[in-house]
């Protein structure tokens, strides 16, 4: 199988292009000084001369804040949305497969039940959320050969994440406040990469949801559990969103992503995140 990965700079990408190649798979990374995404000419040139079975699309526009700034909403718009129609039209003209990471953002992020991967109810609360949903829709409604994966809270070896921020954080203060009404799980990009490659291999289309397993949990929850088994003392404060602040977009307070669907289609469910969390720590300089 030969696959091409957009976001190859990315903690996603960087571990999709090296699982491909452990499994012995033509691997193509690219970012944006390889393929302008949001340059319809420089999209179908480079997958044209790839000749893929399979785009993995990880490349987006991530800084959920700074999406809400006013002279960024277009750009963001041209990434998310028009980058990921772009990659689609090009995989429709070349009859591959398409893999598009989306998020839970796309929903309102309201109440306590999980999400449902085949859920419609969209609603999304911030400019990263809503342009992800177009991203989703371009995919669909070009192609038939698709899977959406939506993921939630992710940490990897090759960026900056949650984990590193609170490793940071709580080197430098004896106490830390963290959001305990945030409910969600996080997702290991080296597990998450293992999956992706499973499911690029098959041809069970369609939406999915992939987090580690080992129940929904808060931010503050997974600090505690970060502090433990790097061996911090640091106290945790719990806060609620309201009284945190800070935060220019709406963050769902509902991350709960059900995942049923990936046993159901024959795919291995992550490992717990404690124990992504155990094997990641020592991945990384801390």
């Amino acid at each position: 199988m030969k696959a091409l990965v957009t976001g190859v700079k990315g903690q996603l990408g960087f571990d999709v292009v090296n699982e491909l190649k452990n499994r012995g798979h033509d691997a193509v990374g690219v970012d944006i000084e390889e393929m302008d995404i949001t340059d319809p000419e420089s999209v179908s040139r480079v997958i044209g001369e790839a000749a893929p079975d399979v785009v993995i699309h990880c490349a987006a526009w991530t800084a959920v804040d700074a999406a809400e700034d006013p002279e960024n909403i277009a750009k963001v718009r041209a990434v998310n949305a028009g980058g990921t129609r772009n990659i689609a039209q090009v995989c429709k003209k070349l009859d591959c497969k398409m893999m598009y990471i989306s998020t839970d953002y796309v929903f309102n992020g309201q109440g306590t039940q999980p999400w449902q991967p085949d859920c419609r109810d969209y609603a999304p609360l911030n400019v990263y959320g809503q342009t992800k949903l177009e991203g989703e829709l371009a995919v669909a409604d070009t192609l038939e050969k698709y899977f959406i994966v939506r993921i939630a809270w992710v940490f990897g070896k090759n960026g900056s994440n949650f984990i590193k921020t609170m490793l940071n954080v709580g080197k430098k203060h004896d106490t830390v406040r963290v959001v305990s009404d945030q409910i969600g799980t996080p997702t290991y990009t080296l597990d998450l990469a293992r999956l992706l490659v499973d499911m690029a291999e098959s041809e069970k289309y369609g939406y999915y949801h992939a987090t580690n397993e080992g129940g929904y949990i808060s931010w503050y929850d997974f600090t505690c559990e970060i502090y433990k088994q790097a061996g911090y003392a640091t106290r945790v404060v719990p806060v609620t969103t309201a009284e945190y602040g800070l935060s220019k977009a709406a963050r769902p307070f509902n991350s709960r992503l059900d995942k049923s669907k990936l046993a159901e289609n024959g795919f291995q469910p992550l490992p717990a995140w404690q124990d992504a969390l155990q094997r990641y720590l020592k991945e990384i300089d801390f």
